[in-house]
Formats: structure tokens, C-alpha cells, sequence
């Protein structure tokens, strides 16, 4: 062996040997996370295997950094909000439509119907990504397509889990099916808060038929909307009831992949 390919051996070796102080500062946040009392120093110090005093030494290391905090003087300690930062950073960096494909494309086999993944842009949800179905009636959804708050199935899912008022004015009839009453249109927001989804049939469209789901991160921020879509003459009111549960379990899979919880 080469004193190049030596050197390179060790410095690969070096750089993987973990950090003795970091390792503790992970197990230290590891520990609190499911500690939701919290902690007193004594306590960590003697499940991390050192004496108090190093162990004060640390969290006032982590604390200084916003990553850990307590309420009092001689309170337990709690994880920092510093790390909700971090965490909202993190998500940000994944790309929610790579992380969603293979559930959109289970979904989409599962029920020959179209699958949409649409994502929110202020007041409104836009379609990001589609998986098409394999049915002989094909819908075909439009990428960038903006959804109809009081016409759609993602519409009405932003309006229940997206924290977005019920819009404004007259609300604009597209079909004869067009929900434009507002008490009508309040009544189906509260009822996909409490189950879970949202439906939308012949409203924006005459013959398509629309259900959708949230998917939520931590704390249940309306992340990113699962949607389903096909002709209505398909989409009867027993298939819908039926796909139900494949689109929640396809949401709640995607929904722990972004590192959120499930509904």
C-alpha cells in the first residue's frame, strides 16, 4: 500500500470515528424527546454516564444555542424551540413530490384512478405532480392548475386544514353542481375536518368526481394535498366511500416520510 493510499485510509478513518462531546449532545436531545416532563441535570447525568457537573457544562452548551431550555432556575429541562427551526428548515429541503411518487403510484394501480399531489400557494392549493390511472377513462390533471376553494376537493381540504378563511364575495358557479351558498359550503368544511377528507362531485367540472386528503407535518401543518380523481359515472358514491381508506393510508404514508404524523 501506497503512503498516499495510507494517509487517505486514516483521514477516512478519522472522520468517521464519532465525536465523544457530540455523541452525548445527541443522546442528550435523544433523551429529552420522550421525556415530555423533562429532565433535571442529575437525572441526564446519570443516564448519559457522566458526573453532573459535565453535564451542566453541556446543557448550558446546548441551551446557549437555543436547542435546550428550562422554565426555572432549577426546572427540568425541555428541548428548545430553536430546534422547531431546524426542523421546518430541514422539511423544506425535501422535496415532498420525489418523497410522494411511490405512494401516488400505488394509489393510482390500486384504483386504475388518477392521483394528484397539490401543494399551497397562499389562499389556494396548485398541482405539483400526477400520477394518471390506468382506467379506460382516463382523468388528466393539469400541472400548475390552481384549485377552486369552494369547487374542489383540494380546494375545501385548504379551507378545513390549511387555516384559510372561507373566500370572499360571490362565489362563482362553474356547474349546476357548484356549491355557492356559503352556509352549504361552511357545513362541508366542517364535515372534512371531521372526517378526514374532502369530496367534490361534478362542482367544478360536469363528470369528475374528486376526493382529497391532507397530508400534515409536525404539529399538523398542512404540508402538501393527496387528491383522486376520475369520471363520476366511475366515481359513484359507494366507489368513493370505498377508495377512502387506500387515499388516507397513501397520505399517512407520505405524511411519515416528511417526518410528520399521521393522521
Amino acid at each position: 500500500m501506497s503512503p498516499d493510499s495510507t494517509s487517505q485510509s486514516d483521514e477516512k478513518s478519522t472522520a468517521l470515528r464519532p465525536v465523544a462531546a457530540v455523541a452525548r449532545a445527541a443522546t442528550l436531545l435523544n433523551l429529552l424527546a420522550v421525556a415530555p416532563d423533562g429532565l433535571g441535570t442529575n437525572e441526564l447525568a446519570r443516564q448519559l454516564g457522566v458526573n453532573p457537573s459535565n453535564a451542566s457544562r453541556l446543557l448550558g452548551t446546548l441551551r446557549a444555542a437555543g436547542l435546550v431550555d428550562r422554565a426555572a432556575a432549577d426546572g427540568p429541562w425541555r428541548l428548545g424551540l430553536h430546534l422547531v427551526a431546524l426542523a421546518d428548515r430541514a422539511l423544506s429541503a425535501l422535496d415532498v413530490r420525489e418523497l410522494a411518487r411511490p405512494a401516488m403510484r400505488r394509489l393510482a394501480a390500486e384504483t386504475g384512478e388518477t392521483v394528484t399531489l397539490s401543494v399551497s400557494a397562499g389562499t389556494e392549493s396548485v398541482t405539483v405532480e400526477f400520477v394518471p390511472g390506468a382506467g379506460s377513462v382516463v382523468s388528466v390533471a393539469q400541472l400548475g392548475r390552481p384549485s377552486v376553494a369552494h369547487a374542489t376537493a383540494t380546494g375545501k381540504v385548504m379551507l378545513a386544514f390549511g387555516d384559510v378563511p372561507l373566500p370572499g364575495g360571490e362565489l362563482a358557479r362553474y356547474t349546476e353542481q357548484t356549491v355557492t351558498d356559503r352556509k352549504q359550503l361552511a357545513a362541508q368544511v366542517k364535515k372534512a375536518k371531521a372526517d378526514g377528507y374532502a369530496e367534490a362531485v361534478g362542482e367544478r367540472e360536469d363528470d369528475l368526481a374528486a376526493l382529497a386528503v391532507p397530508i400534515t407535518g409536525a404539529g399538523g401543518r398542512l404540508i402538501a394535498i393527496l387528491g383522486l380523481q376520475g369520471p363520476q359515472s366511475r366515481l359513484t358514491e359507494k366507489r368513493r366511500a370505498a377508495v377512502v381508506p387506500a387515499l388516507l393510508q397513501a397520505a399517512a404514508e407520505v405524511a411519515a416520510a416528511l417526518g410528520g404524523t399521521p393522521r
